[in-house]
């Protein structure tokens, strides 16, 4: 276990600065929106452990289930930050298999990633409140300490403790509930592990595509791949060419009726002038 020591502390630190709220890699740019992502967290885990192609490998398969994971305003139904590292990790750590990993990673984020969630915010309005009194009272060492340091102790310690402990000491109990269950409870984990990533593609094609006629273009680019066996680059350069002939066939179509609105509604304009009667006014 001993081994599981520097992997699992990075991965907490990983975690920790992958969290909205810190300030270290540029914000929200470089942390939540770069570390804070599940494929990406794959990479930095795999390295952690030594093993890069299984990270990126898991990060990929729990990156497809979160792909259109949404928050709305301070609500979300997923902790993703906390899924991505602990299911990641805990995967890494056994089986390093991404099936497996996207399990953990759902029963993580849906369940203590939530827990500590809210628990954090309820730890940052306390905060604030304090940063709050120690503003009014010009206490400007309270309103950094309450503001900035309390605040960041707090969600390193809601983050990278949970996740070191649970990656350090749950391998052994992961490894017994694989060893203990049925092996056909195994397979359907594994097969259900393998389909949430096309729900995850799913739930994000219902927000992009507005219209139906836009999932021609989605079957076109699934045949390229799998039976005209094209590399995923050239799809991206077909698709880009295909995305900028759409654009500009649609474009010019969509100016040119604005064109004639327009000159449509000026001849309505002067046609109006026509009938006014300059002695009324």
């Amino acid at each position: 276990m001993n081994n599981l020591f520097f992997p699992a502390l990075l991965t907490g630190i990983f975690c920790y600065l992958g969290a909205i709220e810190t300030p270290w890699l540029f914000g929200m740019t470089g942390g939540f929106y770069i570390v804070g992502r599940p494929l990406v967290a794959g990479l930095l885990v795999g390295l952690a452990f030594g093993d890069i192609k299984n990270g990126i490998l898991c990060g990929l398969a729990v990156q497809a289930v979160f792909i259109a994971n949404l928050s709305t305003g301070g609500a979300t139904n997923s902790e993703i930050t906390y899924a991505a590292y602990g299911g990641i990790g805990l995967a890494m750590a056994t089986t390093k298999n991404p099936a497996i990993a996207v399990t953990l990673a759902i029963l993580i984020g849906q369940t203590f990633g939530l827990i500590f969630y809210n628990g954090r915010m309820a730890l940052y309005s306390f905060w604030n409140t304090r940063a709050e009194n120690a503003a009014h009272n010009n206490d400007d060492r309270g309103i950094v300490l309450n503001h900035l340091v309390y605040p960041q102790i707090t969600t390193f310690l809601l983050r990278a403790v949970p996740v070191f402990l649970a990656i350090y000491y749950g391998k052994g109990l992961v490894n017994w509930l694989i060893d203990s269950i049925p092996a056909i409870v195994t397979h359907i984990i594994q097969v259900l592990g393998g389909v949430l990533p096309a729900l995850g593609i799913a739930m994000l094609m219902s927000i992009v595509i507005k219209n139906k006629s836009h999932f021609i273009f989605f079957f076109v680019g699934f045949v390229l791949l799998a039976f005209a066996k094209l590399s995923m680059i050239a799809i991206v350069f077909i698709s880009a060419l295909v995305a900028y002939l759409y654009y500009m066939a649609t474009g010019k179509s969509s100016a040119s009726t604005a064109t004639s609105s327009a000159n449509n509604a000026e001849q309505a304009v002067d046609n109006d002038d026509e009938y006014e009667d300059e002695d009324l006014f």
